[in-house]
C-alpha cells in the first residue's frame, strides 16, 4: 500500500517537450512510473521516446486514461495548466513550478475547492511511493520501499531526511513534498490522514519550517486523531523575525510562527522533535521499533 500514487497511477506530463519536462518524464518512466502521455500545446502528434504528446490534457486523458498529471511548465502558464488538468479529470495534480503569483494560486484554490481533485504544490518536489511510482523530482536513488511515511514543506529537507532514513534501513511507504508557498494544495492534515489510514505505514515523519500555523494545526490533529507515532523536525530555530527564509511562506511575523513555538506545540501533542536531520533519523528508528507491525 501507499498513499496517492502507486502502480495504478497513469501519468501525463504537462510541458513534456521542454528540457525539464522531458528529463523528468523519462527519468520517472525509467524508475517504473507508468508515464502514458505528454501535453504541449501545438506539439500534438509528436512523441518523446515513445511517450505520445497531445495538444491538450483532455485529449491525453481521453486517449490514455491518464489519472494524474505532473505540471512542469513556466510560472506564467502553470495556473492554466492546473485548470486544464482538473477539467480533463486528473484525480491527482502535482505542480513542481515555482514562482507562480499568489493571486493565481488563490484563484486555483478557489476553483479546485470541493471538486475532488488532489493538488500537490506548487513549488514542491512532488511525491514518490518507492518501488511503485514517482510523480515529481525526488531523487529515486535515496529512497527505498518500506513503512515510514513522510510529509514535508521543504524540498531540500525532504531529500536530507529520506537519505537519513534509508541509511538506517528505514524504507518509506510514500514521501510527500507539499511545498512551502503561502497558498498550496495538499497539506499536513490531509497527508497525516492518509498515512493514518494506510495499513502499510507504521510511523510518520513531518518536516515543518517557520512561518504560518500549519504545524500547530498538525500538532492538534496528531493529538486528536493519530494512533501511529509521529516524529517532527522544524527548520529555522535561528531564523531572525521579519526575514523570509527560503519559501515565501517561511517568515516569522511578530511572535508567531517561530520554530520554538512549533516545536512546543508538537511536544505538547506527544510528538518528539529532532533538532537536526541525524537526530530525526534516530528518533524515527525508535518510533519504528515501537510501532505496531
Amino acid at each position: 500500500m501507499a498513499i496517492l500514487v502507486d502502480e495504478r497511477t497513469r501519468l501525463m506530463v504537462q510541458g513534456i517537450t521542454g528540457k525539464e519536462g522531458s528529463f523528468h518524464a523519462l527519468r520517472n518512466r525509467a524508475y517504473g512510473t507508468n508515464v502514458v502521455a505528454g501535453v504541449t500545446p501545438g506539439k500534438g502528434g509528436q512523441s518523446i521516446e515513445g511517450i505520445p504528446v497531445f495538444d491538450t490534457a483532455a485529449e491525453a486523458v481521453q486517449a490514455t486514461q491518464a489519472n494524474a498529471s505532473l505540471v512542469l511548465v513556466p510560472a506564467r502558464f502553470a495556473a492554466e495548466a492546473i485548470y486544464e488538468a482538473a477539467g480533463a479529470g486528473a484525480e491527482l495534480i502535482v505542480c513542481i513550478t515555482e514562482g507562480i503569483p499568489v493571486l493565481d494560486m488563490a484563484r486555483v484554490a478557489s476553483y479546485l475547492d470541493g471538486r475532488g481533485h488532489v493538488l500537490i504544490g506548487p513549488n514542491c518536489p512532488g511525491i514518490i511511493s518507492p518501488g511503485k511510482a514517482n510523480v515529481g523530482i525526488i531523487p529515486t536513488e535515496i529512497c527505498m520501499p518500506g513503512a515510514a511515511g513522510l510529509v514535508s514543506r521543504s524540498g531540500t529537507l525532504t531529500y536530507q531526511i529520506v537519505h537519513e532514513l534509508t541509511g538506517r534501513g528505514i524504507g518509506q511507504s510514500t514521501c510527500v513534498g507539499m511545498g512551502g508557498d503561502p497558498i498550496h494544495g495538499l497539506g499536513f492534515l490531509e497527508a497525516l490522514a492518509g498515512f493514518e489510514a494506510d495499513p502499510e505505514t507504521r510511523a510518520v515523519v513531518l518536516i515543518g519550517e517557520i512561518g504560518g500555523s500549519d504545524e500547530e494545526a498538525a500538532a492538534q490533529y496528531i493529538a486528536e486523531s493519530m494512533t501511529k507515532p509521529v516524529v517532527a523536525y522544524v527548520a529555522g530555530f535561528s531564523a531572525p523575525p521579519g526575514k523570509r527564509m527560503g519559501h515565501a511562506g517561511a517568515i516569522i511575523t511578530g511572535s508567531s510562527g517561530t520554530a520554538q513555538a512549533k516545536a512546543k506545540a508538537f511536544e505538547a501533542a506527544g510528538v518528539r522533535v529532532g533538532r537536526n536531520s541525524v537526530e530525526v533519523g534516530d528518533l524515527m528508528q525508535d518510533a519504528m521499533r515501537g510501532a505496531k507491525p
